[in-house]
């Protein structure tokens, strides 16, 4: 994987975030809950000019609940 800079790797970190969670049914009020962050962090995550960076942390915690690999965050279209 190779992100030209960091508003792509956002980008693309975001957008397989909003997928899994509208795949597992789960509004973002019940995955922010379920995680521990706030609703807003997860909707400014999510959101396709997202320039707001997310601990691995919370990517690790997130990607347990909704039971996909860390690394399915960083591929690409």
């Amino acid at each position: 994987m190779y992100f030209e800079n960091d508003k792509e790797l956002f980008k693309t970190i975001g957008n397989n975030l909003r997928i899994f969670r509208k795949n597992a049914n789960l509004t973002q009020a019940q995955l922010a809950e379920a995680v521990g962050i706030s609703i807003s962090y997860l909707s400014k995550i999510e959101a396709i000019n997202c320039d707001k960076s997310i601990s691995l942390s919370i990517l690790n915690q997130i990607a347990n609940f909704l039971e996909v690999d860390i690394i399915d965050f960083f591929k690409g279209e």
